[in-house]
């Protein structure tokens, strides 16, 4: 409710109906619009916190690649003025010929902290940051005026959203509901609805198809698999990456451990693996696995089946849009040929490469 103060004038102006009733509507007018809930809306992030943001956004810092990634897809670049430090780490350096104005963006902050001096400078209407950004971080965002909009593309309770390696009960549910739910955040705060609509509705048609083609895969044929990082890391449950497996028709070696952790070399000579896989971001793995000694006893180094990861085969901790549509079936189409016979690879990729990344695949390449 508006409180409106009448000065002697406007008991006067009172007696001239026409000229009191603009005066009032010019002073209900202007303090509506000062108002904050009339200047922004209210969306839930994927932490659980209210977070008031403007109806309008133009201004947007990324401080997590996976957002980064999809905001790229969405084409919302052109509202992006600064991104995480690690963005080619995290993303690989050829990354960039999808997105060639990453170097030239400001970086002032990174997954875990930030420089909010130059923050500030960047004039953001909205930070997003990853789900396990330390609570200081946000606070220190926040204090500063800015809107701050986690994402972790899982949908679990905020107490387990918050963590890096969160407790995730029913995997296949939280992380198709919590991919859609964090796309649909990001491409509305960026304006790009019909187009995160368009991502999700990929991901489903992939999904289908490969279902139907491993039905009737007993969980005893399925081939053993490991996904190796950098210093022996690797995912186990509750994690995008098994599951990606998972529906691959793989088994996950490392199912037994929670989240990304490192093992141990006895670890993975015990687990034995058929097939090793490494994302494409990480081709050093791939030959210090060759020519390192403890790695070739390993079933899948003697049989020469190590596969470095096509980039769009993000084998990631959190589900990402490519590698729901493209990355699973390149996966399952690896380990069941036969199975997939039919399915021209290239084409697909390409197909998606030039609806969400306005070029084509090998571009770069």
């Amino acid at each position: 409710m508006l409180a409106v103060s009448l000065s002697q004038e406007d008991v006067i102006l009172s007696n001239r109906p026409i000229a009191f009733i603009a005066k009032i509507s010019f002073v209900i007018s202007s303090l509506l619009l000062a108002t904050p809930a009339f200047a922004d809306r209210l969306v839930t992030d994927q932490i659980g916190r209210e977070v008031h943001v403007p109806d309008t956004v133009n201004r947007v810092v990324i401080l997590q690649h996976q957002t980064l990634n999809i905001a790229v897809q969405l084409d919302a670049m052109d509202k992006v003025v600064g991104v995480l430090d690690e963005w080619k780490k995290q993303l690989g350096a050829n990354y960039v010929r999808l997105a060639p104005q990453l170097p030239n963006l400001a970086m002032p902050g990174g997954l875990t902290k930030v420089n909010i001096e130059e923050l500030l400078k960047l004039k953001p209407d909205v930070v997003f940051v990853t789900n396990y950004a330390p609570a200081d971080m946000v606070k220190q965002i926040e204090d500063a005026g800015l809107p701050v909009v986690a994402i972790s593309l899982l949908d679990v309770p905020p107490q387990e959203a918050i963590k890096l390696n969160p407790s995730v009960k029913d995997e296949p549910a939280a992380i198709d509901t919590g991919f859609a739910t964090g796309v649909r955040l990001i491409a509305d705060i960026l304006d790009r609805k019909e187009k995160g609509e368009e991502m999700i509705a990929a991901t489903k048609k992939t999904r289908k198809l490969i279902a139907d083609r491993l039905a009737g895969l007993p969980d005893d044929k399925r081939i053993p698999v490991y996904m190796a990082n950098p210093d022996l890391t690797t995912y186990g449950r509750g994690k995008y990456t098994g599951l990606m497996m998972e529906r691959a028709g793989a088994r996950n070696v490392a199912n037994a451990i929670a989240g990304f952790k490192q093992v141990s070399m006895e670890d993975v000579l015990t687990w034995n693996p058929n097939v090793i896989f490494v994302q494409e971001r990480y081709p050093a793995v791939v030959d210090e696995i060759k020519t390192s000694a403890p790695w070739q006893t390993i079933d899948a180094v003697k049989n020469g089946k190590i596969y470095l990861m096509p980039e769009y085969a993000k084998a990631w901790g959190y589900p990402m849009p490519e590698a729901m549509a493209l990355g699973e079936l390149w996966m399952a189409k690896t380990l069941y040929p036969e199975r997939f016979a039919d399915i021209d690879m290239q084409a697909q990729v390409d197909a998606y490469y030039k609806e969400f990344y306005r070029t084509d695949y090998r571009s770069g390449q």
